[in-house]
């Protein structure tokens, strides 16, 4: 009773103690913990949190010969520059239809690539899928891209198979009407297995008794699914799927820049290649960085919104 009674008392205590005092307290009985975590710490002050600095450069006509302290400030004028300029509302509206497609069809396929290798009972098979699945991601995007490429070309595999049905040849990839189909099926084709792995990873995790619960019960295989499987998988889904909604704006740039051309700017262009044609290209830095910041700031907006819907109609969130 007294052992019990003084860990009551301990625990009470810790939890009067500020942040501070309870961040020094740690520190103090876990040094080893705290300087393994310090090489991390470094790394986001370095690389994440100090070029945070030059996002000023967006509220000035930058020079680099002045530097960031010394440019002209010319407030908003960036930022209002794009908004009223004709390519805002294409670079916006690409970037949204590109980002829905990929979140309609790209995010669901590996949860179902996922319960369907769950369900495989033969444990060879299931392996060989696995791995085969896997592989697409280990390429480099620069070589898959090009591999769509010489596919897509007049002369390409997928011409050669659309001819034989009597369609004309052309590159498929310049065509505007094709642009975004082929991005999204390229894209699920590399990223699919490898988006898996959590989810699988989820469902070894699971309780089998609770499976077994369900077929006493009478369920089916698609009752399991249902019940068991899906409310499993839900925590990771949602986390998921806010952390894909936060990044909306941005996704994408790195495929979008090696797929694209003029001849599809149309459906193309996002924001992240509009940035970087403006900002490495046309070397108009505080433009772009006023673009780019202006997409961060919808990124932020975006995740903090899916947060809070998430957390009041599913009692899951980040924070």
């Amino acid at each position: 009773m007294r052992r019990s009674s003084k860990r009551v008392n301990e625990s009470v205590d810790i939890v009067r103690l500020t942040y501070f005092q309870r961040l020094w307290r740690n520190m103090r009985h876990y040094p080893s913990l705290y300087l393994l975590f310090i090489p991390v710490l470094l790394y986001f002050l370095i690389f994440k949190y100090g070029p945070m600095f030059g996002a000023v450069i967006a509220f000035e006509k930058y020079r680099p010969a002045r530097g960031i302290l010394h440019s002209q400030w010319v407030g908003l004028k960036n930022f209002r520059e794009f908004l009223t300029g004709p390519y805002a509302k294409r670079t916006i509206i690409n970037t949204l239809m590109l980002n829905f497609w990929q979140i309609l069809i790209g995010f669901p396929a590996p949860i179902l690539l996922a319960i369907l290798l769950n369900e495989v009972q033969h444990t060879r098979y299931k392996k060989v899928v696995q791995t085969t699945s896997y592989l697409p991601y280990f390429i480099s995007l620069v070589v898959v891209c090009g591999i769509i490429k010489d596919f897509t070309a007049s002369d390409g595999l997928f011409s050669d198979i659309l001819a034989s049905f009597g369609f004309p040849r052309e590159n498929l990839l310049t065509d505007p009407r094709y642009y975004r189909a082929i991005y999204v099926a390229s894209s699920l084709w590399q990223a699919c297995g490898w988006g898996s792995i959590l989810y699988i990873a989820t469902l070894t995790n699971t309780d089998p008794q609770l499976y077994e619960a369900a077929t006493i019960d009478g369920a089916g295989r698609f009752r399991c699914i249902w019940h068991v499987t899906l409310p499993a998988l839900l925590p990771v889904i949602i986390v998921q799927l806010i952390m894909r909604i936060g990044n909306i704006m941005s996704y994408g740039a790195d495929r979008t820049l090696l797929l694209y051309s003029p001849a599809v700017y149309d459906k193309a262009d996002i924001i992240s290649s509009f940035v970087y044609r403006y900002g490495l290209q046309d070397l108009n830095f505080s433009f772009a960085s006023a673009v780019d910041l202006f997409n961060s700031v919808i990124n932020l907006i975006l995740l903090y919104t899916a947060n809070k819907v998430s957390g009041k109609l599913t009692g899951e969130s980040l924070w």
